[in-house]
């Protein structure tokens, strides 16, 4: 029988949350009663048009034109549907005058709209009004059009998380133009493999960085970049961002290279604001999949499917609002910098941090939450953990007394740290959203809600209007094969089995959608496959994440997701091992999978048989023999996406067997290097690498 999991959180009054009045207003609208949030998912993925359609009308996005269908229902999800075919808009738009943010009279002009927070001792800020944003928009709009921007162009950007950087994200779109961002410590060929693909028109990147209490210089690989990019005829040139204004770094001998201030320039001095609106499902956006070998594919999403389920999501999932403040702490490399600036469309200040998160000490972001007063934190598990393990304990040490929503993504949120959130980390008052979906969707497919209590473990639910399923993993797929449910409580594949507004359009440059179809619909027949090991559970309804599929160990059949391991681990060698990498090993001549745990020891700290044994013994205890590795060894490096997600396929890939390509989006692509004598298993020794 399925315990019930502990109760960490619940709202005092659901009724009084903006997903209460919605409840009230669409059960109005459709005669129905929902007897809890769970009822209204199902409603909300089972009338799909009338759902969809209810929320167009109810968020009032600025607009225009009409429609005439809200999406074809007969149409195969794999076929892409059109949403709102007849709808116009634009992003930055919707951004610079929200409901919430004054009307294009000029009101709430000096209401403070964004704080950029860099790293260092001091937390010096540099706010900027409503007003100024948006004329600081205009200039660089007027610059772009100067310059030959237009609608369609790719704009793309290598910088900080910064204002200089949202200026570019909100003047490109608001001239229909794509932009696409990559971070600053991705390397030249993770830079060179994006741009290469969507040939973009501008590329505007900070001429320096600051990171980890050191400033890098990035001129030469500014260089190396205008270099590359020689072989693309639609590439005009870099427009160099000075990271710090007072003293702009020479970029005179770097050829196709301009500043920023000689770019908007061509403004001579416009600064009137100007938005060019596109079809709902016109591009605007183009992301990567994280691409830990190989070439990253690039996502193309439409301006209305974001914004729509932006809107959504925001209002009713986070209750967001323009007395909110916002701080998600993000490379602009990462879908998470565009749910960062979007929050715009609500009317909040969003508080942009640039820099490690533990400098000058590992209390940076809590520092910063409040001396801002933040109401809505976006961090990471790994953020969580490391806290724990300094045993910080935040509500102890600043006030957080304005903290409303804390939101955990990336990777899987292990249970202790859900149970340490409450007991000992953050006030009881506070909301831990547990979300994941990501790239793929601009969105969520698991994200919690303000009328659903917090349990230990998994995401509270689903995202209103997006439909989920657990598929049985154990079947091969391939094209056109049927997938099978399993039972709620059974983990499975996680897959979308309806269209939905946020799919992406396509990806660029692929023009028969092939990619797109493999990616997502290889596995099982007009059924989105995500990629992640999932179950539901009976009662709760939470939806639990056991890891990514790719990831997912089957020593002897047993099924079983790395994070389980990863749980036994940090929850009790925490002092002893800094991280782990656990894969399976199957090689051609396998006739089974076994599986291969890899200890990252923390300093001074050796590996001995005595501390496998104890590592073992725990698995087995807290899991059960079977999910105890076969072999364990230390490892120099756990390989790393630059957004400090640990990556187990490429790892996988080379102990079974295989000779990889490592992607430029990996941190550090050299660690991958000692995995190889893996594969010959047996000319090692377990206690001698």
């Amino acid at each position: 029988m399925t315990s019930l999991p502990r109760k960490l959180w619940q709202h005092p009054n659901p009724e009084s949350t903006q997903m209460g009045y919605f409840q009230r207003d669409l059960e109005k609208a459709t005669g129905r009663k929902f007897d809890s949030f769970h009822d209204m998912y199902l409603y909300s993925i089972n009338n799909r048009s009338a759902f969809w359609d209810f929320c167009w009308k109810y968020f009032q996005l600025i607009h225009e034109g009409s429609y005439t269908k809200v999406v074809d229902e007969s149409a195969r999800m794999d076929s892409v549907p059109e949403w709102f075919a007849g709808v116009r808009l634009n992003f930055a738009e919707n951004l610079l005058f929200s409901r919430s943010a004054g009307d294009k009279t000029g009101k709430e002009d000096d209401k403070i709209a964004v704080s950029e927070v860099r790293e260092g001792a001091a937390h010096e800020v540099v706010h900027l009004t409503w007003g100024e944003l948006r004329r600081r928009t205009g200039a660089l709009i007027q610059a772009m059009k100067a310059h030959g921007v237009v609608r369609g162009d790719r704009i793309a950007l290598c910088a900080a998380n910064s204002i200089e950087t949202l200026l570019v994200f909100l003047a490109a779109t608001a001239l229909g133009a794509i932009f696409s961002s990559s971070s600053t410590d991705m390397g030249v060929k993770g830079v060179l493999d994006r741009l290469l693909q969507i040939k973009p028109r501008w590329l505007f990147m900070d001429d320096s960085a600051v990171y980890n209490g050191k400033t890098i210089d990035l001129r030469s690989k500014i260089r190396d970049i205008v270099e590359g990019m020689g072989s693309v005829s639609e590439f005009e040139g870099v427009v160099s961002i000075p990271r710090f204004a007072a003293r702009p770094e020479d970029i005179s001998s770097i050829p196709r290279t301009l500043t920023l201030a000689k770019y908007l320039s061509a403004a001579g001095g416009n600064e009137q604001l100007e938005f060019t609106r596109v079809g709902f499902r016109d591009p605007f956006l183009v992301v990567y999949s994280s691409g830990t070998t190989g070439q990253p594919k690039c996502i193309v999403h439409s301006v209305g499917g974001v914004l729509l389920n932006a809107i959504k999501e925001g209002t009713l999932h986070s209750e967001l609002g323009p007395d909110c403040v916002t701080l998600q702490y993000t490379t602009t490399g990462w879908i998470m910098y565009m749910g960062a600036v979007q929050t715009l469309l609500f009317g909040v200040r969003v508080v942009m941090y640039d820099g490690s998160p533990f400098i000058p000490g590992i209390t940076a972001l809590v520092d910063i939450a409040a001396q801002e007063k933040v109401t809505h934190l976006g961090i990471s598990p790994r953020w969580l953990h490391e806290l724990q393990q300094a045993k910080i304990k935040p509500r102890e040490i600043r006030d957080l007394s304005s903290l409303r929503l804390v939101t955990s993504t990336g990777m899987v949120l292990r249970d202790e740290l859900f149970e340490w959130f409450y007991d000992e980390g953050f006030p009881t008052h506070v909301r831990l959203n547990n979300i994941s979906g990501g790239t793929d969707i601009a969105g969520c497919f698991g994200t919690s809600n303000p009328i659903s209590p917090v349990y230990v473990g998994g995401c509270a639910g689903g995202s209103l209007g997006i439909p989920v399923e657990v598929y049985d993993s154990t079947i091969e797929g391939g094209e056109g094969v049927k997938g099978v449910p399993v039972e709620e409580g059974v983990a499975g594949e996680l897959v979308a089995t309806s269209a939905f507004p946020n799919m992406p359009t396509k990806f660029w440059g692929d023009e028969s959608g092939k990619k797109y179809h493999d990616a997502y619909f290889g596995r099982f027949d007009n059924v989105w496959t995500h990629g992640d090991f999932v179950s539901i559970h009976p009662i709760t309804k939470q939806l639990v994440f056991h890891g990514r599929a790719d990831g997912v160990l089957n020593p002897s059949g047993v099924r079983f997701g790395s994070a389980e391991i990863y749980r036994v681990i940090e929850g009790q060698f925490s002092q002893e091992i800094s991280d782990s990498i656990c894969v399976g090993q199957r090689r051609p001549t396998d006739t089974d999978e076994r599986v291969l745990l890899f200890l990252l020891m923390k300093p001074g700290v050796p590996f001995t048989q005595n501390l496998v044994d104890r590592v073992k013994s725990a698995i087995r205890t807290e899991l059960s023999p079977r999910h105890v590795p076969m072999f364990t060894f230390e490892t120099p490096e756990i390989p790393t996406t630059v957004n400090l997600k640990k990556v187990e396929l490429p790892v996988k890939q080379i102990v079974s067997g295989k000779i990889i390509k490592p992607s430029g989006t990996l941190l550090n692509p050299k660690s991958l290097d000692f995995y190889y004598k893996f594969a010959k298993l047996e000319t090692l020794r377990e206690s001698k690498l």
